[in-house]
């Protein structure tokens, strides 16, 4: 079966899927909650004056959604009864081969995308401390990609089976797992200003296709993680206002901010749909259906 079906059988089971997403998104709020509460605590012992945007604080979130990798394992598990490491791909295992492919041509990709948006639309800039500047490279190194990754793992992995589970019809399934999915990512995100949204669609539909052609979420995950690694890298290159970029507001951004990176996106999906047209997307072997757990849907 295809990625997005493996939690379908004879029953729907709706309402645990609902308990199911709940617990995902609470799960993560509540894990930021506390790891940020925890980090303004720390960062009191080394700033005069509280601020909301450090790279502790900022840190902290990245860290609790990179939880979100274990935390929707467990869900599934529990509740679905399916094996967590099947999240990876339709093997169950993460495929470094495909991983390393695709973060060798994705990553310049949005090193050139996110140049042009720099360069053409210029944003606010405001002073970094020497200490702050090796703090966030730090952050954005070693935490970024989990949080990221966390993201994938929860909305286009866990969330998009859920949401396939809920109807029998293959292409039903599939649309109506890639709109659940991104509307739950983008509720997540609270943006007030209409092209975010629109990016966020765009966003949504491209990393869910990749998923559903390649049968896992490596590929996904790079294209997520490459931009947020590369949006920030050029954050503190430039010594972005923070305040400014983090602006979500009606207004805040413009069309030239998000095409660039929209584009990316979208190239990604059409390319892999381009190289998996002949082969479709990839299905779960056989013996892994018989001892997962998985009862096959239609």
């Amino acid at each position: 079966m295809e990625y997005h079906r493996v939690l379908a059988g004879e029953k729907r089971r709706i309402g645990r899927g609902l308990l199911a997403i709940l617990l995902l998104v609470g799960g993560m709020f509540g894990a930021i909650q506390v790891f940020y509460l925890l980090a303004v605590w720390i960062d009191g012992f080394f700033r005069t004056e509280p601020q909301a945007l450090t790279p502790l604080t900022i840190g902290a979130g990245m860290a609790a959604t990179a939880l979100l990798i274990p935390w929707s394992m467990l869900i599934q598990r529990w509740l679905y009864g399916v094996r967590g490491p099947s999240l990876h791909s339709v093997v169950s295992r993460f495929r470094f081969d495909l991983f390393g492919r695709a973060l060798a041509v994705i990553v310049p990709l949005f090193v050139i995308a996110l140049a042009v948006t720099e360069y053409l639309e210029p944003r606010a800039t405001a002073v970094w401390s020497h200490s702050d500047l090796i703090a966030w490279f730090v952050v954005v190194v070693l935490l970024v990609p989990l949080q990221s990754a966390g993201e994938e793992y929860g909305l286009r992995g866990l969330v998009f089976r859920i949401a396939g589970s809920w109807v029998h019809a293959r292409w039903a399934s599939l649309i109506l797992g890639i709109v659940v999915s991104g509307t739950v990512f983008a509720v997540i995100h609270t943006a007030g200003d209409l092209w975010w949204h629109v990016f966020y669609v765009v966003f949504s539909v491209s990393t869910a296709l990749v998923t559903w052609r390649t049968g896992g979420v490596e590929v996904a995950a790079v294209m997520h993680a490459a931009y947020n690694v590369m949006t920030f890298t050029f954050w503190f290159i430039l010594h972005a206002d923070l305040t400014d970029r983090f602006d979500r507001s009606a207004g805040a951004v413009t069309p030239a901010l998000l095409i660039p990176s929209s584009l990316v996106f979208i190239a990604v999906a059409v390319v892999v749909w381009i190289r998996t047209r002949h082969a479709g997307p990839a299905k779960t072997p056989a013996a892994d259906v018989r001892h997962s757990g998985v009862v096959p849907g239609s």
